[in-house]
């Protein structure tokens, strides 16, 4: 998983997190875009890519415009588990291990607040190897048991399924947010709405009682006449 396959990867994994359900706001738009872009940029410098869809969202659009997809998942939906993260990552870090993938990325919603839920992407794979220390020197001769080897062998896998686990959380956190958020923004338009159009109502009305009141003082002024 240190694998480096160098500036350009020649294969590509680009997994899209959308929600399954609709109704907030821009939410998957942005993610649906962001996924997009991403896979044309990598595809307009030669890299072969193959698409992940995560959500009924980001499947349907790509189904209506044509895109392969490698797996569409719609079973995760708004409460992942690091189950479903290990789900996910597993097969492509095995293809990524044995050289037929050069890099794994994901367009994922970042949790900043409920009403700030940028899409982001996360790379994934390769893990990219930390410098030996913070002054640039050589690292410290530390002994390890078990050896070092052991230890990367097994946290390496545990840090790939949290990172996966974390864009999903993440994304479903942002879900919520920006769904709660829609939700008020359409309650003030519709409050708004609903005063103006009593307003209205009201001026209509008034107009009308006025006119009335203006033909029966009238008809009364002609009957004295």
């Amino acid at each position: 998983m240190l694998r480096q396959p160098g500036d350009r990867p020649s294969r590509a994994a680009v997994i899209l997190i959308t929600s399954n359900r609709g109704l907030c706001g821009a939410f998957n738009g942005n993610l649906i875009r962001m996924a997009r872009d991403r896979v044309a940029t990598l595809e307009e410098s030669g890299t072969e890519v193959e698409l992940h869809c995560i959500g009924r969202k980001g499947i349907r659009y790509f189904r209506y415009v044509g895109r392969a997809m490698a797996t569409a998942r719609d079973d995760i939906g708004d409460r992942p588990t690091s189950g479903h993260a290990v789900d996910v990552m597993e097969p492509l870090m095995r293809r990524f291990e044995v050289g037929e993938l050069d890099s794994v990325e994901t367009v994922f919603a970042k949790y900043n607040s409920p009403i700030s839920t940028p899409p982001q992407i996360l790379s994934i794979l390769p893990v990219e190897p930390q410098g030996s220390d913070r002054k640039g020197g050589t690292a410290a001769n530390f002994i390890l048991r078990p050896s070092a080897e052991e230890i990367v062998g097994a946290i390496l896998p545990l840090y790939v399924h949290n990172a996966m686990y974390r864009a999903l959380v993440e994304t479903a956190a942002s879900e919520q947010g920006a769904r709660r958020t829609a939700m008020k923004n359409a309650t003030d338009n519709a409050g708004e709405m609903i005063d103006n159009l009593r307003r209205v109502y009201n001026r209509a009305r008034q107009g009308q009682i006025t006119q009335e009141i203006a033909e029966i003082v009238g008809g009364a002024e002609a009957l004295k006449g």
